[in-house]
């Protein structure tokens, strides 16, 4: 009996050593821990002399979105910042003087051409005043002089031709028909000339005081 009870006992005491161990290694990873970051903070401010302290990087703030948000709408919008060094605006150049208004005259100096006798006359024509040669009336509405005392003036005339043949005996005259109406220059009788099969006609110059009736 005796033996029994001290094999009992062993074993009790053997279970609760066992028990009391597994307690033991189950709290210590714990104990590890508050004793690892106890012992980082303590060595982060107690540092062995001689031995070399890393620091961290510092902090790098970031870049100003809102500048550069302004700055790309205004390219955007085609916006650009007025320059420092800007000249200042020239001043408006003046208009052109208007050149001397032209000369108007009374009367203009024609002359005509009948191409198929090739006889020519000179006249003169008031201004308002039909003039007639062979078959044609000559009107002129205006003669005008540009440059005078100029070493080249301009003399221009507004003419209206009409073709107008006369009656025979006994036979009515047809209508007359207009053959012509513009400016004719007295300088270049070719840039609007009157053409016609049988008659020809060009200005000469304008009069600075009518012709006698």
């Amino acid at each position: 009996m005796r033996r029994r009870f001290r094999l009992a006992t062993g074993l009790i005491g053997g279970v609760a050593i066992a028990i009391a161990a597994g307690l033991a290694v189950t709290a210590q990873p714990s104990d590890n821990e508050s004793s690892s970051s106890g012992g980082a903070s303590s060595s982060s401010s107690d540092v062995p002399p001689g031995v070399p302290v890393i620091q961290a990087p510092p902090e790098v703030t970031p870049p100003d979105k809102s500048a550069s948000e302004d700055n790309s709408d205004n390219q955007d919008n085609g916006k650009k910042p007025p320059p420092t060094n800007s000249l200042a605006a020239k001043p408006a150049a003046p208009p052109p003087a208007a050149g001397p208004k032209p000369v108007r005259s009374p009367a203009a100096v024609l002359q005509a051409l009948d191409k198929v006798t090739a006889e020519t006359m000179r006249f003169a024509a008031k201004v308002g005043q039909p003039v007639r040669y062979k078959n044609l009336v000559f009107v002129v509405k205006a003669c005008e002089s540009t440059g005078l005392g100029g070493p080249s003036p301009q003399e221009s005339a507004y003419v209206v031709i009409d073709f107008a043949p006369l009656g025979a005996e006994g036979i009515a005259a047809p209508p007359a028909r207009q053959v012509f109406k513009g400016w004719m220059f007295a300088n270049s009788p070719g840039l609007n000339p009157f053409q016609h099969p049988t008659y020809d006609a060009w200005l000469i110059t304008c009069m600075a005081a009518a012709p006698p009736a």
